[in-house]
């Protein structure tokens, strides 16, 4: 989409190897001239993968796209613990492999809601402070436990410890390698990531940096990216410009109001069927 003298729209990028999130978002500016560009959903500069970037307007929806399910395809190296739980970072213990006999039933026991202590080398704070900061000083600090769901988990070669994860948002693979290693008897960390989908966004909807310093520019509309909310048309449609309260009668809590096939606003249930603005996305 086009508006006035700039472009927005979300656009899925292959994030390479070698390079961090942010290095994605300077070199988008760059390429395209714009400076309202951000994404969403990190990814450690290690790995590859689905990246979604925010143009123009589509920044706003920043928010109501952290909660995003992901999926991964990983593989984990045993024998090794590392203060970063994957093969990039300092070895801080080596322990004896223990076969693992069964390593497809041994990932079955990880599906479901559980609790998950984040990496060291995390954004996570801890009084004010970010984990990796505390690392970069080699300091263990004590973690908060974060709530995570694993949707389904499947083994894909048991020789390389491979294997395909959905899950919530916020979920580590790092951590999850680490506390798979340990129910089996071993040491163990992430070895390689792949991110293969976000949300509705998989890796066929991708572009490389390459593609689009040659032209290629294949923008979504905000209304794909925020498809896990309910999505509602309503009129008048300057009510919602003006960020006024809707009476709706929908069942869902928080939804998405359209105009034809753009998302407005993000609108939340404030009491019975009256809804409150939380965002306008115009």
């Amino acid at each position: 989409m086009i508006h006035g003298d700039y472009m927005d729209g979300i656009l899925p990028v292959y994030k390479e190897a070698g390079m961090t999130s942010h290095d994605v978002v300077m070199r988008l500016r760059r390429l395209l001239h714009i400076s309202k560009i951000g994404h969403s959903g990190t990814l450690d500069p290690d790995a590859t993968g689905v990246l979604l970037v925010l143009i123009g307007r589509a920044t706003k929806a920043l928010p109501f796209l952290e909660d995003t399910d992901k999926e991964y395809i990983a593989t984990m190296k045993l024998g090794m613990r590392t203060w970063s739980d994957d093969t990039s970072g300092e070895i801080i213990e080596t322990r004896a492999i223990n076969e693992i006999s069964d390593f497809p039933q041994l990932l079955k026991q990880f599906i479901g809601k559980q609790k998950q202590l984040p990496p060291m080398v995390s954004s996570v704070k801890v009084n004010g402070r970010k984990l990796y900061e505390y690392a970069r000083e080699h300091k263990i600090v004590e973690r908060p436990l974060r709530d995570i769901e694993i949707y389904d988990i499947e083994c894909l070669d048991e020789t390389k410890h491979e294997f395909r994860i959905f899950c919530s948002s916020g979920t580590y693979i790092r951590s999850l390698c680490v506390d798979i290693a340990a129910k089996s008897g071993n040491l163990g960390c992430m070895d390689t990531l792949i991110r293969t989908r976000v949300g509705r966004f998989q890796l066929s909807d991708c572009v490389t940096l390459k593609q689009v310093e040659n032209g290629e520019l294949p923008l979504f509309s905000l209304a794909k990216a925020l498809a896990h909310y309910p999505q509602v048309a309503y009129e008048p449609l300057s009510d919602i410009i003006q960020g006024k309260k809707i009476k709706l009668a929908c069942e869902a809590d928080e939804i998405a109001v359209c105009d034809k096939d753009e998302v407005m606003a993000i609108y939340r249930r404030s009491e019975d069927d009256v809804f409150s603005c939380v965002r306008g996305l115009w």
